[in-house]
């Protein structure tokens, strides 16, 4: 199918092409809003709570699992509006919305600022971002835009791990991933135009998978993350079930669900393994075990392999190959990958 003859009412296709470009322009928009901002002192800020849901509650995954060894507060990440007990004047909120309108992000920021809590938006405009406009006083909202592109939430992921990073960044909560983030948006330029070539590696993979169930795993970090969005784009992009899993916590129990019905998953799961070169020896160990236990009850296994030299990197890396195969799963079968009807049925608003 050509690229003409792709349904794609939203232009997605664009808009998941664009992301080196959106990550750079979304770093300078960024710095420019944090430099500005009230933001906490580190030495006030105990605890860090993310708000958010669909790609937003992604981007705060990805963001806590790049801070988990740099940070030197936690950082949690919720979906919903219930606000745990733990936040209070020492926590920083960080309410996240790639619409800028998640009623329920909205709730849980108002009730984290009710306790005190020092609430930075992070959104386009929208209701969100007025909540930080209206605010005063000592703990008084900020907001970090998040740049829009006229794409669907899904094609703002990456923005907002940038406005993330560059957030906690500029309350002293994280090194500067300014260079982290730039060296990452230059490498996604030359990937790109691998993954977009005819016959190129995301082709390759699509084609692998085929009508099969993509079943991705990570490992604990990134890579984990980046598997919840492979799935999430193949469901919403090629409007096809897909699942994920993570190491090692999928070697104590999911590996053990493989020992059966082998002539029936063979015909339509296919494995996909995300992997990156700086896995510890235990990590890249479990990989070969899984493989070793699946292999003969998998239509396919497959190696997906981030490039990068750290974490940005790689997750830059891997999400935007899976957008792609996602991109081309729903091609390959004529589906718009725009529109996503059962989730706005379910009431759960644009996706």
């Amino acid at each position: 199918m050509t690229g003409r003859e792709r349904p794609d009412s939203l232009g997605l296709w664009e808009a998941t092409a664009a992301l080196p470009e959106r990550l750079d322009e979304q770093l300078e928009a960024s710095q420019r809003a944090v430099t500005g901002a009230r933001l906490p002192d580190p030495s006030a800020v105990h605890s860090v709570a993310v708000f958010a849901h669909g790609a937003g509650r992604t981007a705060g995954a990805a963001v806590a699992a790049i801070a988990a060894p740099h940070a030197p507060t936690p950082v949690w990440v919720g979906a919903g509006p219930t606000v745990p007990a733990f936040v209070d004047a020492h926590t920083l909120a960080l309410a996240v919305s790639c619409t800028g309108d998640d009623v329920e992000t909205g709730s849980a920021a108002r009730e984290a600022a009710r306790r005190g809590a020092h609430v930075v938006v992070v959104a386009p405009e929208g209701p969100l971002a007025a909540l930080a406009q209206g605010a005063s006083g000592p703990t008084a909202s900020a907001r970090v835009p998040i740049v829009p592109n006229g794409a669907t939430e899904r094609a703002h992921l990456g923005p907002a791990v940038v406005a993330l990073l560059t957030t906690l960044s500029g309350c002293g909560l994280l090194p500067d991933h300014a260079s982290s983030v730039g060296a990452a948006a230059s490498a996604l330029r030359r990937k790109r135009d691998a993954l977009l070539t005819p016959g190129g590696p995301a082709e390759e993979v699509a084609r692998r998978l085929g009508r099969t169930i993509p079943l991705v795993y990570g490992s604990d970090g990134v890579t984990a993350v980046a598997a919840q969005r492979w799935k999430a784009q193949v469901n919403l992009n090629a409007k096809a079930p897909a699942f994920c899993a993570a190491l090692p916590g999928l070697a104590h129990d999911e590996l053990a669900g493989w020992g059966q019905s082998g002539d029936v998953t063979r015909q339509v799961v296919s494995l996909v393994l995300l992997r990156h070169d700086g896995e510890d020896q235990r990590t890249a160990a479990l990989f070969e075990a899984v493989v070793r236990s699946v292999d003969e009850v998998m239509a396919a296994v497959l190696d997906v392999r981030a490039e990068g030299p750290d974490d940005v990197a790689r997750f830059f890396d891997l999400v935007l190959t899976g957008d792609v195969v996602s991109l081309l799963l729903a091609a390959r079968e004529g589906v718009d990958p725009g529109p996503v009807p059962a989730v706005e049925e379910a009431g759960a608003g644009p996706a």
